[in-house]
């Protein structure tokens, strides 16, 4: 039986060729196709596929915490990031979200396939020149020095969603449909983050969310 695969993009013109590659290899089908997020897990849930091709700059929920819901909640379904970037900050937080593979999309369709193949098979995938990268970073004997204080320690994972779309602008009924959340619930998780925080108003929360980098995925020259 052919390996089953979600195909999660923004953009429609970029799932068509990622489907025209794996339509010519007899060892993939294509299950679902999603261009955000929420729609992502709601996929998975449904279909159940044995990888996730997942791009790492998604609207919504980042590709990052897309990867991290699927590992806790699916973990038969093995995530291969796809992304324009190499940088040591998108790779680590893949990886340390639960990703299985990391792909650029300059990475040839032989490597593509070959990625898919290794990750569904129960390995692990980098491109080349991703690998090249953590290697040195190894070798500079900082691949484990600790992530820079950001002043929200204090905030749970799913607090972190929430305030890095409040952040964006989303209001609590758009979040509560992102993260499939009730309004309620939405409106508890701001009203806890401002007492941790120590803030009154949303106003406040975002400026500490943007001071603290919540938003930095995806960069800013994100993928045309």
């Amino acid at each position: 039986m052919p390996y089953s695969v979600l195909l999660v993009d923004d953009h429609r013109i970029v799932r068509d060729g990622l489907r025209g590659i794996l339509s010519r290899s007899e060892e993939f089908t294509v299950v679902g196709e999603a261009e955000n997020g929420a729609e992502a897990l709601r996929l998975c849930e449904e279909r159940r596929p044995d990888v996730v091709l997942l791009d790492i700059a998604l609207p919504g929920l980042s590709g990052i915490e897309v990867t991290a819901e699927v590992v806790r909640r699916w973990p038969r379904s093995k995530v291969v990031i796809l992304s324009m970037y190499d940088d040591e900050h998108s790779v680590v937080s893949a990886i340390r979200a639960g990703a299985r593979g990391f792909v650029l999309k300059k990475a040839s369709e032989n490597d593509l396939i070959d990625a898919l193949r290794t990750v569904a098979k129960g390995g692990s995938y980098l491109s080349p020149q991703v690998s090249d990268k953590l290697l040195m970073r190894i070798q500079r004997g900082d691949l484990d020095a600790p992530a820079a204080p950001t002043g929200l320690d204090i905030l749970s994972p799913r607090e972190l969603q929430v305030l890095r779309l409040v952040a964006e602008g989303k209001t609590s009924k758009e979040i509560a449909g992102i993260l499939n959340l009730g309004l309620q619930t939405v409106r508890s998780y701001r009203k806890t983050m401002m007492k941790k925080l120590g803030v009154n108003n949303v106003a406040t929360l975002t400026q500490i969310a943007l001071a603290a980098g919540v938003t930095h995925f995806p960069t800013p020259e994100r993928k045309g």
